[in-house]
């Protein structure tokens, strides 16, 4: 079967442009932003952006679309203030999906940011009950990514997601990325056959491999167990080819979307250099 692969994809000019750089790059699968990542709020979808979004998706070859909500957003902040607007903003990216027919929104965790990890994944999935109940009906799955750990964030243990669907009441509605550089950088390693097949039956037996419904696929610069976020490109980090192959070569992941988060120009002809390197590797 042939894989849906692609990358994270600019919507500059409007949401509907990212599916035409998409197609012109030969993605399948793509993550964009419904809304400038860097602030809280946006102004509304515009009928027309929504329909031509939905026209260019359906007459494209992409299979998979997820959107990443907004940086800003940290669902177990102690900040009151703060976790206030960011369940807002939260419930609004939600909604944003939702008129354009995105069946999922990625997001990190939250960092606890000094209130403690436990009473962090309690509030985060508070937060989550909340938009659920603010969102009711909606089609759009709240898709849990995990992180790589720095600072105070949570989700860099498959304990952590597990925790969070477990409270969370509307569970139907919950989903899980793995991103590759930040799974290495927590300390799960994948670089062999071995250490991959051990990763992902700790995965499976803890959250669940009916829960990954995507893979933000990325190499990393830092080593494994830093705890330190930052992407390379496919192959040329501490990851390398092998660990990929092992994904790459998965049977129970051939269905899974996999999307690139790894550096680019404004042409994304890396994104192209990177996708080709990961087809090598498929036995």
């Amino acid at each position: 079967m042939k894989q849906l692969l692609g990358a994270h994809t600019s919507t500059s000019g409007g949401v509907s442009k990212a599916i035409e750089r998409a197609e012109k790059l030969g993605f399948t699968a793509i993550q964009i932003f419904t809304k400038n990542n860097n602030r809280w709020f946006a102004k509304p979808l515009d009928e027309k952006e929504i329909e031509s979004f939905q026209v260019s998706l359906a007459d494209s070859k992409i299979k998979f679309i997820v959107s990443h909500d907004s940086y800003l957003i940290n669902l177990c902040a102690s900040n009151p203030e703060l976790l206030e607007k960011s369940r807002k903003a939260f419930i609004d990216e939600l909604e944003r999906c939702e008129l354009l027919g995105i069946l999922y929104l990625n997001f990190h965790p939250g960092s606890h940011t000094g209130r403690g990890e436990e009473e962090g994944i309690k509030v985060i999935a508070e937060s989550i009950n909340i938009a659920h109940n603010k969102t009711k009906g909606y089609k759009v799955s709240s898709m849990l990514e995990l992180t790589a750990g720095q600072g105070t964030a949570i989700g860099y243990k498959f304990e952590h997601i597990a925790k969070i669907i477990d409270l969370v009441e509307e569970k139907e509605r919950m989903s899980v990325c793995i991103d590759t550089a930040h799974i290495f950088a927590a300390g799960y390693d994948i670089r062999t056959p071995e250490v991959y097949k051990n990763t992902m039956e700790e995965f499976d037996k803890i959250i669940g491999l009916d829960k990954l419904k995507c893979f933000h696929i990325n190499d990393s610069k830092k080593e494994l167990g830093s705890r330190v976020d930052r992407h390379e490109h496919s192959g040329k980090g501490f990851i390398g080819k092998e660990g990929f192959a092992n994904i790459m070569n998965d049977k129970r992941l051939e269905i899974i979307p996999k999307i690139l988060e790894t550096p680019k120009g404004k042409e994304q002809l890396e994104d192209i250099e990177n996708l080709e390197v990961l087809k090598s590797l498929i036995i």
